[in-house]
């Protein structure tokens, strides 16, 4: 080898010391550089700036940058005597280009990311500077083009056993049966944490059977609340009171997406207003079959997006830049389309939402391990979904019975035992317990 430097020797300099290369063509973006930052923040240090004997730098323009940005004062630096002007020049390219000419398995790194994510959940795979897109792309999520079966929930029990104010963790995700509106509901769920991102459902003021589900052999209690019996006053308060306590338990920037049907379209964006920076999008869920409807049956539902705050929102989708091909119409089958015909379907929760869909967006602007908040958790679509794309759902749900159908649905979906947090009694034995006592 004609320069094998034997004796290669870390040695500290002063940052300010060091001279960026005048005519160096790679160029770092800011968001780049916070990559870097944060890499060092995590790993440490662990690849020395390459200089001349006059502190050029020769290797590690970005390194240099980022240690500004941390307000580092000295650098781990390697003292490089041995090559030309040419040679030195020529290896300010050759060092950064290189490494772009390498390719990746693409199994195996899908198999280490997994192996990561299972060691600690909570490690931030960006950190090994893939985007979040890209990450989400190696865990290869299943994209259906029929109906989910995961969307097929179980039965609503006659006599759930869950009672209200329950809180159980289920997995890496919790559901509190209790109301939405009531401040010591998010304080009990979240803690001091906050989601990054919300998908919601609130009901519509509109009765369920009718409007919904129609007057057929199959009927529905109303819901508790919201379900026409407010006037638009009351319903535009009810909605504005739901979005203060959202954006009170999400970051600043964070994206949520809030479902309505085209008659109260204009309540929510009146409440909306009060309480969110901007809108981003109005959204179309495309059925697969119409619904009810009078002139014309609604094949559609809308899907709101707002932003909570001013700082930047996460954006997996950059219009396609990562295989990420995203428009505001959303094509999924509903239901109705996997069960055998409409009365079946609507035996269960009444305004079930495609799991893969709510997966979908939260994938666009969150990341792995983050909190997915839902006020109205129905059914348990967002809490799936989460769990899906490994994400933390944080559910609340008023009524006992949904709360039992989304605790089984998770059961079935991955076998993890739901617990009471109060005492960690797991689900299974206190429905034998509670089956027990209504029995006797």
């Amino acid at each position: 080898m004609k320069h094998l430097n034997e004796n290669m020797n870390v040695t500290y300099v002063d940052i300010h010391a060091l001279i960026p290369h005048a005519t160096n063509a790679r160029t770092h973006s800011p968001k780049q550089i916070d990559q870097i930052a944060n890499s060092i923040q995590e790993f440490g240090f662990n690849n020395p700036i390459l200089i001349d004997q006059n502190n050029g730098i020769i290797a590690g323009h970005g390194r240099v940058l980022a240690s500004e940005k941390l307000s580092l004062k000295s650098l781990p630096c390697l003292y490089i005597s041995h090559l030309s002007e040419a040679q030195k020049r020529a290896y300010i390219i050759a060092d950064n280009k290189l490494a772009e000419n390498a390719g990746w398995d693409q199994e195996l790194l899908s198999l280490e990311m997994q192996y990561i994510s299972d060691i600690d959940m909570d490690f931030d795979l960006s950190l090994t500077g893939f985007e979040n897109a890209e990450i989400d792309a190696l865990f290869q999520m299943e994209v259906l083009e029929d109906a989910d079966p995961l969307d097929v929930p179980a039965e609503v029990p006659y006599n759930p056993v869950t009672n209200l104010g329950d809180l159980w963790v289920v997995g890496n995700h919790k559901i509190l049966c209790g109301d939405s509106l009531s401040v010591e509901s998010y304080q009990r769920l979240m803690g001091k944490e906050k989601a990054r991102a919300v998908f919601t459902d609130p009901p519509y003021n509109v009765p369920v059977n009718g409007h919904i589900c129609g007057l057929g052999k199959i009927s529905h209690e109303e819901f508790k609340m919201a379900s026409g019996e407010m006037s638009a006053e009351e319903f535009r308060k009810f909605l504005s009171d739901i979005f203060l306590q959202l954006c009170a338990y999400t970051t600043d920037g964070s994206i949520h997406f809030i479902c309505m049907d085209w008659r109260h379209a204009g309540d929510l964006i009146y409440a909306a207003e009060k309480n969110y920076s901007e809108c981003k999008n109005l959204c179309v869920w495309n059925k697969n079959n119409g619904g009810m409807g009078s002139l014309y049956r609604s094949k559609h539902e809308l899907v709101f997006v707002y932003k909570n705050g001013k700082a930047p929102h996460i954006n997996n989708v950059e219009l396609g830049k990562h295989g990420r091909y995203r428009t505001n119409v959303w094509d999924y089958a509903g239901i109705n389309t996997f069960t055998q015909n409409r009365e079946e379907s609507l035996e269960y929760h009444p305004t079930v939402k495609p799991t893969q869909m709510i997966a979908d967006a939260i994938c666009d602007v969150s990341k792995r391990g983050d909190i997915i908040l839902d006020a109205f958790g129905g059914s348990g679509s967002t809490l799936l979904a989460a769990e899906k794309t490994n994400r933390k759902a944080r559910l609340i749900e008023l009524e006992p019975k949904y709360v039992d159908v989304t605790l089984e649905r998770f059961l079935k979906m991955t076998g993890i035992e739901p617990t009471l947090e109060e005492c960690g009694t797991p689900y299974t034995e206190l429905k034998k317990i509670r089956e027990s006592n209504d029995a006797g």
